[in-house]
């Protein structure tokens, strides 16, 4: 582990749990409204054209706030199941979409074995500390099918965990995060930078695909 990542306590760690998914209750609705039209199709479909299989596939959404992305996994034909800390994101989740939502937070996952032939992790698991990161990865590792495919989109950074109002996050480098994940077993498929078109230190958000052999 980097200088710059430091190490918890089992307090901190709960306070950086139920802080950051207080934040998010609080701004629930403000948060659809600001999300909600938002275009991320390119991570979709980095996910999707590495599964393997016909719809429908099943597809793990970590991470879905409101729900804006089960509708779209749904419109497209699979079975997409959402997973939310926040109360107020999974209540809104189940109606914006029909689908099963499970209320779980980051450091207290408890899903099925081999059940998912991918997990969409977009704009989340930056809120994990790096200490619990490869825990959580080998969590999200065992509940995919062999051949299943993880994508990930984090805010990048210097390798720092840091708060930023009231939200924890932990900002990895490509070199870094790409270590973590495939310390978890995971083969590399691809990774890039977004928004696209845009000089490096303009582009905030780095994406990556992975495959359970």
């Amino acid at each position: 582990m980097k200088m710059g990542l430091p190490t918890l306590s089992p307090d901190e760690l709960a306070t950086v749990t139920t802080t950051t998914i207080a934040h998010y209750d609080e701004r629930a609705l403000r948060f659809w409204e600001g999300t909600k039209d938002h275009d991320v199709s390119q991570n979709v479909d980095a996910l999707l054209r590495h599964l393997r299989g016909e719809p429908p596939l099943s597809i793990l959404d970590l991470g879905c706030g409101p729900g804006r992305d089960l509708m779209t996994f749904t419109q497209l034909g699979h079975h997409a199941v959402g997973l939310d800390g926040s109360a107020a994101f999974v209540e809104m989740a189940r109606r914006h979409s029909g689908c099963e939502v499970l209320h779980q937070n980051l450091l207290a996952l408890q899903l099925p074995t081999a059940e998912f032939d991918g997990v969409f992790a977009n704009a989340v698991l930056f809120h994990v500390p790096g200490q619990e990161l490869g825990r959580v990865l080998g969590e999200l590792f065992g509940t995919l099918k062999p051949g299943g495919v993880l994508f990930v989109s984090n805010p990048r950074g210097p390798d720092v965990e840091e708060w930023k109002g009231q939200r924890y996050g932990c900002y990895l480098d490509w070199p870094s995060w790409r270590e973590r994940v495939l310390a978890s077993g995971f083969a590399e498929l691809e990774h890039y930078y977004r928004p696209t078109g845009l000089p490096r230190d303009e582009q905030p958000w780095l994406a990556s695909v992975w495959r359970k052999p």
